[in-house]
């Protein structure tokens, strides 16, 4: 084989291994691309880093949820872009907390726009009916926010303004909620929590497998 023929096929060997090299990086730019829109619209991933929600949801519990439910917004401004559901009574939602806008916070709906809610020796009342608890909610009476504290188990008739939800724990007595800081805006959830897909007890250091795949009501 002359110098020209060794020297072509050389070109020939780098063309295709440059054509391959930029095929895969096309690839991974799209798989990224789309990575980064269904977490921003469509499923984000949480862990869950406290006890407010027991035993609904536990501690080291990784769930998915579902952001498209409730519309399509725009991520700096909260600006509706395809509008959504509203988000319903009983519905376990993840927001940005009002008072921190740098966290999110995972809570169930219990309230929503006109509704009126008061609380009587831990009893919920909404429009004046008894709020069914749902399986899972606990008053476990512990020192992390004791009974003094304004309105944990006592509080007077409140009505939820139009646009805002109020939400609560299902741990009752660990939960920092709408009893201590107010409403929610509803451009601030950011979606409805819908599965665990992961488990880990870190006081055990070993998976909860019997979490997994289990439906957040």
């Amino acid at each position: 084989m002359n110098k020209s023929a060794i020297s072509a096929a050389q070109q020939s060997s780098r063309r295709s291994w440059q054509s391959v090299a930029w095929e895969y990086l096309q690839a991974i730019l799209i798989a990224l691309v789309l990575a980064l829109i269904i977490r921003t619209f469509v499923v984000q991933a949480f862990k869950i880093p406290s006890g407010s929600m027991i035993r609904t949801l536990l501690i080291g519990d990784h769930i998915l949820v579902n952001k498209f439910i409730y519309g399509v917004r725009d991520p700096i401004n909260r600006n509706i872009w395809i509008p959504g559901e509203k988000p319903r009574r009983g519905d376990v939602v993840v927001f940005i907390f009002p008072l921190n806008r740098k966290l999110d916070f995972i809570k169930r709906v219990i309230g929503v726009g006109g509704d009126t809610i008061k609380i009587i020796n831990k009893k919920v009342y909404v429009n004046g009916k008894l709020y069914v608890d749902p399986p899972g909610v606990e008053h476990t009476d512990p020192h992390i926010l004791p009974a003094s504290l304004g309105p944990r188990d006592n509080m007077s008739p409140v009505t939820v303004p139009k646009g805002k939800i109020f939400v609560m724990g299902d741990n009752r007595d660990q939960s920092y909620d709408s009893r201590f800081w107010g409403f929610v805006p509803v451009r601030d959830v950011k979606g409805k929590a819908f599965i665990v897909y992961w488990s880990w007890n870190s006081d055990k250091f070993r998976p909860r497998l019997g979490r997994i795949g289990h439906l957040i009501q």
